[in-house]
């Protein structure tokens, strides 16, 4: 009897929303709450036996049951012929009903009390025998029943006293059936002052059908209090056991969660070259929605902290953060490349771990833009938070305000588009229903990359300030059905995501949530369902569908980098078969290396070698001066006394002023100069041509920032004083040595000062005879102008370095004769260069009688006409580089080739930390392809370790 009167029951269920009592929509039992199933479906397994399997994950899941919509009323006049047929029976018709739903009421409460007293038992006998799998399972398992106490869980399990509380009120119930009966009884169907049987018969069906409805509401949520009651100890309970796990109850090595293998996936997925024809397309959620819409809100509600930085109004989600959602024993939050826990129960750690997001995301903006692409990684970790991978996009714009870069419209939409172009991803969609609809752009842009709406779940959020300044509340309905605009759907959602104050705490908005849901008239009214109001529900809906969506694209993905890494080692083979498989990286410590040894090169140049080096760069820079500024101004005095005086004055203003920076210049240009002969000596001896650009940015930028010591400067000046003010020379081979100096020097001088005169005048008459070359009209005033002048110097051999003016007359009205106009600045200019060859001429014979000149030299040229002071300068100068030379090799050798090496080391530890800077300097396919396999490599082996877990889990 007992099993045909619950077969009856379930019947009864089953058509308590016949069609024949005008609801619109039929009830299925697989979308009642699970507790509700397991009453139904422990007599009625074989009632439909091909019942249809769940479509969607986020379209069924639900925590309270569906409520019954009230029936449409019957249109004007239709209550005429038809009811008139079914007059007598009506009345029994109804009756029966309402005795089934009593039935229904009693069965289902006495069923759920039995069933929750009956779960532990119940869940007991539906596990495996993990028998065959102990070694499996950690230890702290089997310590369970020592560290916790059974009997007190059962016990906790609500009483008989507790279950009544649950059943309806009887009494009320058989009230109406009184006034019911007494009402049919007396033939008349109008009740005086009840506007609710003002029409008659179906008035009155209505009336009640109203009574059950609400005693049916106030019954589940008694269910939805307990229930809740037994998930909070169910999460107390699983807190209790993780942190155990955490302080080492069992020694064996904690595994990585499946969560946490499929974000590292992910993690590199991301860091993979775009340009590689193998896409991501592994599933992650993705938040999008218009500026201000709540998605931030939506994702911190599911993430139970208050994690991202806000703004009044502004943009605060600058670039996309990856948030990986596990459940953990304590509420922390980590970033993917750093060690700090922040615990997310204080407050400091949270606006600390705010503060950090906000500078990451503003560090990855470069100058001049407003958004950035680059992902920043952060994983949230709590007791109760549903596992998935969330990926939170900048919000769409409609304008581009003041302060944004003029691209950052299309910059947010190309970053949104590439997300979720994925077709594995679940894109969430979040709009604003404080807001009109038409004035969304993410539906327009969702509808776009998802059409037929296979992976988006749709969020109205912000549903409490919609009922209150939506005039018709039919307009939510619309928008949460997908009825406003041409946006399908997997589900629909309504949430609300607090009163709008900053300071609002997480618990907070739950409990207003919740509030706010068992009274708004969107859920009583039937406009929303309970399965799609609450972000609970929401995060339960989107992880089940993200694992759903994992479980069916990750072993194709898998494949697909299998396949792709087969490709890559045959081309490697193929191309580079002598060579080691070394990345960008580990070509860069290689390169690292090299370039170390060849500045360690430096150090073993001889003295020798530095000085000979020094001393010639230094007179190639100062001998123009020397020359110029200070010998010929004092060779052209007429006694030694003058001679000597001006060339003391005009060597102290240059020792002074000039000479020691011009020294330090040539010291600091010869070691860049030996530092880039040593590495290009080296790069012969089998060197790598991959790292020429590398090693190049590493010379120029060390050289860049090695600043010469300054302080050196002043002992060096005095040093070059004291070596200028000698005059002794001591021997007969340094008087030689110095003879020979000043012949080369006058030497090169002439040689220069004849090719200049050469240059002015044109080719002479053998080489227009032999090389058919012709002298231009300015070549020819310039050559009859040096005829003259060189008559003018044969006459006057004495003749100072500078013409007067009457001879520029003399020398100009001589061409006019000979029909040459001439300019008397080029007569002036043509004279300097013919009076400089005449006096190094000169300079060269003087030269050459002074060689047997240092007997003279010795007696201070007395009784003699022979004078060589200009020996004695030349020889002071020679003096002068020598110890210069000798200065400076050994503050080189001694400081500035150390001093190199640290600025060496620096460069390159700076361009070890700047990825973009290694990529721009080791470049070509094989760095390249070498990458490639390397990051192929390590996801495929991390795809693989989590579709083992997967398996295992399953």
């Amino acid at each position: 009897m007992l099993r045909v009167g619950n077969k009856a029951a379930c019947l009864a269920c089953r058509n308590l929303v016949s069609t024949n009592m005008g609801v619109r929509f039929r009830v299925p039992l697989q979308k009642l709450h699970p507790l509700s199933r397991a009453i139904h479906h422990r007599y009625s397994g074989n009632t439909n036996p091909q019942r249809p399997p769940h479509r969607t994950a986020a379209r069924y899941f639900t925590s309270m049951s569906r409520l019954p919509m009230r029936p449409p009323k019957p249109p004007p006049g239709s209550g005429g012929r038809g009811h008139q047929q079914q007059r007598n029976f009506w009345v029994a018709s109804l009756a029966a009903r309402l005795l089934k739903l009593r039935y229904i009421l009693l069965g289902s409460a006495v069923g759920g009390g039995y069933t929750a007293k009956k779960t532990y038992d119940e869940w007991k006998e539906m596990l495996p025998d993990f028998s065959e799998y102990n070694w499996v399972i950690p230890d702290f398992v089997w310590e369970l029943s020592e560290q916790i106490d059974l009997d007190k869980l059962a016990k906790a399990l609500p009483e008989i006293e507790e279950i009544a509380k649950l059943l309806p009120d009887f009494d009320k119930i058989g009230e109406n059936f009184t006034f019911l009966k007494s009402l049919l009884s007396s033939g008349d169907c109008t009740v005086t002052g009840s506007p609710y049987f003002q029409n008659g018969k179906e008035a009155l069906i209505i009336y009640f059908l109203d009574l059950l409805q609400e005693e049916l509401l106030r019954t589940q949520l008694k269910y939805q209090r307990m229930l809740e009651r037994l998930e909070k100890e169910n999460k107390e309970l699983r807190k209790v056991v993780l942190q155990k796990d955490d302080k080492g109850i069992h020694q064996r090595k904690v595994k990585k969660s499946l969560i946490d293998l499929y974000s590292e996936v992910l993690d590199i997925l991301s860091d993979y070259d775009a340009n590689y024809n193998t896409q991501d397309h592994l599933p992650r959620v993705v938040v999008v929605g218009d500026q201000s819409a709540g998605k931030t809100s939506v994702l911190e509600m599911i993430a139970q902290a208050r994690i991202f930085p806000r703004g009044s109004g502004e943009m605060m989600t600058r670039s996309p953060v990856k948030v990986t959602l596990s459940e953990g024993p304590h509420h922390v939050a980590m970033f993917k490349d750093s060690g700090r826990e922040f615990d997310l129960s204080k407050e400091e750690d949270l606006a600390a771990l705010r503060h950090e997001i906000e500078l990451r995301m503003r560090k990855s903006v470069k100058a001049g833009q407003t958004v950035s692409c680059e992902t920043i990684s952060l994983s949230v970790k709590g007791p109760g938070i549903q596992r998935m991978v969330l990926v939170d996009l900048p919000g769409v714009i409609s304008t581009v305000t003041a302060g944004m870069a003029s691209d950052t419209k299309e910059t947010i939409f190309s970053i949104s588009k590439a997300y979720m172009q994925n077709p594995n991803a679940i894109i969430l969609c979040i709009q604003d229903g404080s807001v009109d609809a038409e004035r969304s752009i993410v539906t327009d842009l969702v509808s776009q990359m998802d059409p037929q709406g296979k992976r988006t779940i749709f969020v109205l959020t912000k549903v409490d300030l919609a009922e209150k300044n939506l005039a018709s509340p039919n307009r939510i309905q619309q928008i949460v059905e997908g009825k406003l605009f041409p946006m399908k759907a997997l589900g629909y959602f309504a949430v609300v995501t607090g009163k709008g104050s900053s300071g609002e705490s997480i618990d907070s908005i739950k409990d207003y949530e919740e509030e706010f849901f068992q009274n708004s008239r969107l859920l009583k009214d039937g406009m929303l369902k309970a399965h799609q109001v609450t972000t609970k529900n929401l995060s339960l809906a989107v992880s089940d569908c993200f694992w759903k969506m994992v479980r069916e694209s990750v072993e194709q993905q898998a494949d697909v980098f299998k396949a792709s890494r087969f490709n890559l080692e045959t081309e490697w083979k193929n191309n580079y078969p002598r060579l080691r498989e070394l990345d960008r990286n580990e070509l860069f410590e290689k390169a690292k290396n090299e370039i170390l040894d060849e500045v360690i090169s430096l150090s073993q140049v001889t003295p020798q070698h530095w000085e000979a080096i020094l001393q010639k760069k230094l007179w190639e820079r100062v001998s123009t001066h020397v020359i110029e500024n200070i010998y010929l101004p004092a060779a052209q005095t007429m006694d030694s006394g003058t001679f000597n005086t001006t060339v003391d004055i005009k060597l102290k203003q240059w020792t002074d002023k000039q000479l020691p920076h011009k020294a330090l210049e040539v010291a600091w240009e010869t070691l860049q100069e030996e530092f880039a002969r040593f590495m290009a000596e080296y790069k012969g001896k089998d060197q790598d041509d991959i790292f020429d650009k590398l090693k190049e940015a590493v010379k120029d930028e060390s050289i860049k920032r090695h600043k010469w010591n300054e302080r050196a400067m002043d002992s060096l000046r005095v040093i070059q004083h004291n070596a200028l003010e000698d005059r002794s020379i001591t021997d007969k081979p340094q008087w030689d040595a110095a003879i020979q100096f000043m012949e080369e020097t006058l030497q090169s001088r002439l040689k220069d000062t004849e090719s200049v005169i050469r240059d002015m005048v044109g080719p002479g008459w053998r080489q227009r005879w032999l090389n058919w070359m012709n002298r231009t009209p300015d070549q020819h005033i310039r050559n009859e102008t040096k005829n003259e002048l060189e008559r003018l110097l044969k006459l006057h051999d004495e003749h100072t370095a500078y013409l007067a003016n009457d001879e520029v007359t003399t020398v100009r009205k001589n061409l006019e004769g000979r029909g040459v106009e001439v300019d008397p600045v080029l007569i002036k200019d043509t004279w300097h260069q013919l009076y400089r060859r005449h006096f190094l001429q000169k300079a060269l014979s003087h030269c050459n009688l002074c060689k047997r000149g240092f007997y003279y030299y010795q007696r201070h040229f007395v009784d003699s006409e022979l004078e060589c002071n200009d020996v004695v300068l030349f020889w002071r100068i020679q003096r002068m580089l020598v110890i210069t030379a000798n200065t400076l090799r050994q503050q080189l050798t001694n400081t500035e080739v150390r001093r190199l090496e640290k600025n060496v080391k620096e460069v390159l530890d700076d361009f070890g930390e700047d990825m973009e800077k290694k990529t721009h300097l080791i470049t070509g396919r094989r760095v390249q392809l070498a990458e490639d396999l390397k990051k192929v490599r390590e996801i495929q082996e991390k795809l693989e370790a989590f579709i083992e877990a997967l398996h295992k889990e399953k």
